[in-house]
């Protein structure tokens, strides 16, 4: 079983295969999504809303997120395991030194984070360092509450230029991986041709290189409101394994996303 490298990646990425990510927070399901062929396990912040029953994910501590790593880390034997850095914990270059060192040691292989251009200096110390960096653009669910709430980003000429240009600034200044959240599906494609290291997608449309959703949302266990990007795969499955692999098969084959998915 080879493992899944960031060179793994960007050779999937060059050859037009499409990536596949799942969030997971425990050794269990990260085995099962393992299993079924996940190329990446994100151990997401968004526990603060599925697994504790938060609003936001603004609660997450650093020393949960520590705790959920190391579990998903142990039930992963090829999939890259890519953990988020929780908000305000990485603030600060210094401060985010700190904290990556606590997740990279806990098993994750990359780390992600919120934020644009302001963010290089950090992407950049980090990456020198030998840290991988995915950095999330787009909707940033840390800063939902200058947000306004959980709204699709770049939908004015100024504000998709922002995003193209914070784009380009992160991957300049190391960073490893992009990830889109809520972002126009045209935004979307022109930031992925753009960049030289793999897009991940979510709710920004087919183009990306890669697609990102949350387990529980695969799994129909929504208890409120359902976004748009969302897609219940236990529909077509006998189970839980056979959801997994049918979201790869869906993903792989462009399937999924569909327009109805996607924002413009």
């Amino acid at each position: 079983m080879k493992k899944v490298t960031l060179h793994t990646l960007t050779q999937m990425k060059a050859s037009g295969e499409k990536i596949t990510c799942l969030t997971a927070y425990d050794a269990c399901f990260a085995k099962v999504q393992d299993e079924a062929g996940v190329e990446i396990i994100l151990v997401g912040d968004s526990l603060g809303m599925v697994l504790q029953g938060n609003n936001s994910t603004l609660p997450v501590t650093v020393e949960e997120m520590v705790y959920h790593t190391r579990a998903v880390a142990r039930g992963t034997q090829r999939a890259m395991v890519m953990a988020d850095m929780p908000f305000m914990s990485y603030a600060t270059p210094a401060q985010a030194m700190q904290n990556a060192g606590l997740l990279m040691q806990a098993g994750a292989h990359i780390l992600k984070l919120e934020g644009g251009a302001w963010l290089a200096e950090t992407v950049r110390m980090l990456s020198d360092r030998g840290v991988p960096v995915c950095a999330h653009l787009g909707l940033t669910p840390q800063a939902v509450n200058k947000l306004g709430g959980f709204r699709v980003q770049g939908r004015t000429p100024e504000s998709a230029r922002e995003l193209l240009d914070d784009a380009a600034i992160l991957e300049e200044a190391g960073a490893s991986m992009l990830l889109l959240e809520c972002v126009p599906s045209s935004l979307a494609a022109a930031i992925t041709q753009q960049a030289q290291v793999p897009v991940i997608g979510i709710g920004a449309g087919a183009a990306t290189d890669s697609q990102v959703l949350v387990m529980h949302d695969l799994l129909g266990l929504n208890t409120g409101y359902v976004p748009r990007f969302v897609k219940n795969f236990m529909t077509e499955a006998e189970d839980i394994p056979g959801a997994f692999r049918a979201y790869v098969a869906a993903v792989k084959e462009g399937r999924f996303p569909s327009d109805e998915h996607g924002f413009e």
